[in-house]
C-alpha cells in the first residue's frame, strides 16, 4: 500500500465521497423537512402514511452514515473499515428491500424504481473498497487476524508466519496493535519508489535476515520495482549505481547507526527534499524492527543461509 494515490485509488475515493454527499444531503432532507421528502421520493406514499418522527429518526441513520464515509473517504486505503461500518445500514437497508420483493410485500416496479437509491449507493461504496482490497493498496490495521493470515497464506516464509502467530497468540490484542505499525513502516509518499525500496533493503540486510530481505522483495516487485535493480540490492548493493547506490547506504547507515547517515541522508535531501529524506529514513528504521523482533523470538535466518533473488 506505498506510494501516493494512483488513478483507481482516486476513482475510489471519489465513489466513496459521492456517497457520502448523497447519505447527507438525503439525511438532511428526511431530518429537516420529514414531509417534503415523503411526497418527493414517489415510491414511499404506498407503503403507508407519513409518519415524521419515523422519517427524521432515518435520516439521522443517514447522516451517521455520511459522517463515517466522509471520514473513510479522505483516506481510504488507510480507513477502508470506516468505509464498510459507515456502508453497513445502506446495506442492510438495501437488503430489507430485496426482502420485501422475495415475500411480495414490495411490487417489481416500486422496487426497480428503489434500486438506484437503495442499492446504488452500498454497491458503489462495496466496489470502491474492493477496488483498493484486490490491488492490494489497503492498510492491514484492524483487519481480523485470521482473515490476515489467510491473505498472507504461502506467500511469506515458515519464520515469517511463525512471529505472526505468536503475535497472534499473544494476548492484550498484540497482533492488532502491530498491524497498525506496519503501515508506518511502509509509508511513501514523494519518495520515488525505487530509491524507497533500496533503503529497505541496505536497512534489512544489514540486519542478516534473508526471509526479511525476501519480503522486502515482494514488496518492491509489487511497486513495480524491475527484477534486475532488487537482485543487485539483494546481491549487497555493489552493482547499483547513481542515486541508488546512495540511497542503499543510506538505509545500510541507518540500520549500523553510523554517522555516515548524516552525510548521506544531506545528499538526499539536497536532490529530492526533506520530505523525501523523511519516507527513506522512517522506513528504513522501522523495517529493522521485523528481524529484530524475530531473532528475538529465535526465528531469524542468516542472508548466507538461503538464495537471495527473485
Amino acid at each position: 500500500m506505498s506510494g501516493p494515490y494512483d488513478a483507481l485509488d482516486r476513482l475510489a475515493q471519489i465513489i466513496i465521497a459521492l456517497v457520502a454527499l448523497f447519505a447527507l444531503a438525503n439525511g438532511a432532507f428526511m431530518l429537516l423537512a420529514p414531509l417534503d421528502w415523503y411526497y418527493a421520493v414517489p415510491t414511499v406514499p404506498p407503503t403507508g402514511p407519513a409518519n415524521t418522527h419515523f422519517i427524521a429518526d432515518i435520516g439521522l441513520a443517514y447522516l451517521a452514515a455520511a459522517l463515517m464515509l466522509a471520514y473513510a473517504a479522505k483516506d481510504p486505503k488507510m480507513r477502508w473499515m470506516a468505509a464498510l461500518a459507515g456502508v453497513l445500514w445502506l446495506f442492510a437497508h438495501g437488503i430489507l428491500h430485496i426482502y420485501e420483493l422475495i415475500v411480495g410485500i414490495c411490487s417489481p416496479d416500486r422496487f426497480i424504481q428503489d434500486v438506484p437509491g437503495v442499492l446504488g449507493p452500498p454497491i458503489m461504496v462495496l466496489v470502491a473498497v474492493g477496488i483498493l482490497i484486490v490491488r492490494q493498496r489497503i492498510s492491514p490495521a484492524g483487519m481480523p487476524s485470521w482473515l490476515f493470515m489467510m491473505a498472507a497464506g504461502d506467500k511469506i516464509d515458515e519464520s515469517e508466519q511463525a512471529y505472526l502467530k505468536a503475535l497472534v497468540r499473544a494476548p492484550g490484542g498484540a497482533f492488532e496493535k502491530f498491524t497498525h505499525f506496519m503501515p508506518a513502516s511502509m509509508h511513501r509518499h514523494s519518495a520515488p519508489a525505487d530509491l524507497f525500496h533500496i533503503a529497505r533493503f541496505g536497512a534489512t540486510l544489514a540486519e542478516d535476515c534473508g526471509p526479511c530481505a525476501m519480503t522486502c522483495a515482494q514488496w518492491a516487485l509489487v511497486d513495480k520495482i524491475p527484477r534486475d535493480t532488487i537482485n543487485k540490492a539483494l546481491a549487497g548493493g555493489g552493482e547499483l549505481e547513481g542515486d541508488e547506490a546512495l540511497a542503499f547506504r543510506f538505509g545500510e547507515a541507518i540500520a549500523t547507526q553510523s554517522d555516515a547517515a548524516f552525510e548521506l541522508g544531506d545528499q538526499i535531501e539536497e536532490s529530492y527534499g526533506e520530505t523525501v529524506r523523511l519516507e527513506l529514513a522512517a522506513s528504513a528504521a522501522m523495517v529493522r524492527s521485523y528481524p529484530a523482533m524475530k531473532r528475538g523470538l529465535g526465528l531469524s535466518r542468516a542472508c548466507s543461509t538461503m538464495k537471495l533473488a527473485v
